[in-house]
């Protein structure tokens, strides 16, 4: 049972989704683009698909940012992390779940998300705009981009989402969770780390599966 358990455990390690622009395994990337460098060592995520990351209206999903008018930078620079981590994290094994998708069989659920990168995320985008709770649906997709629905009204991020935890948990329909844990506590996943120190995920990864 203790081998068929660490079989298990490994399945869940270093691995990456199967989702519409990732990897089948993952390995170094070393032209990863700019916010998604952390991830150079060993990506599930190729260098084309970090530089879309960072565009406004990405070939990715066709998505737009500025649905209600421009999103600012502060704001955007969480967006463009949360693609990266999505797109090229090799540690989000023990929360990939099935997924009913078209474009993609697996998807993430309830993600333990480190407190300050939830609450920065928030308080970075409390004055961005927006006409959407859930994100992932609802879209008025008929130019080939995603338009707020007939009738939504666009209001500021801190209307929509009166908390960090909302913000978080409900964007990408359940995507990620938020925690009370804190960076470098193991026990959550920072969207932002410093490479030089290593990928803290990794060891989080290890002791969820």
């Amino acid at each position: 049972a203790a081998a068929a358990a660490t079989a298990t455990q490994d399945s869940l390690l270093n691995i990456c989704m199967d989702a519409k622009h990732h990897k089948t395994k993952p390995g170094p990337e070393g032209q990863l683009y700019g916010q998604c460098v952390l991830w150079k060592d060993n990506a599930c995520c190729t260098a084309n698909t970090s530089v879309e990351a960072h565009q406004d209206q990405s070939y990715l999903y066709n998505f737009n940012w500025d649905h209600c008018g421009a999103m600012p930078e502060k704001c955007k620079r969480h967006f463009i992390q949360d693609t990266c981590l999505y797109e090229c994290s090799p540690n989000l094994g023990p929360w990939i779940d099935q997924a009913d998708n078209s474009w993609r069989k697996e998807r993430i659920r309830d993600v333990p998300l480190c407190q300050e990168d939830c609450e920065q995320w928030w308080e970075d985008c409390q004055d961005a705009v927006t006409c959407k709770v859930n994100w992932h649906k609802g879209w008025n997709w008929t130019t080939g981009t995603n338009q707020c629905p007939k009738g939504a009204m666009c209001q500021k991020f801190k209307f929509v989402f009166p908390t960090a935890a909302a913000l978080c948990e409900q964007i990408w329909s359940g995507s990620y969770r938020y925690t009370s844990y804190h960076r470098g506590s193991g026990r959550c996943i920072q969207m932002w780390f410093d490479p030089a120190q290593g990928n803290p995920n990794v060891a989080v990864a290890q002791y969820y599966a």
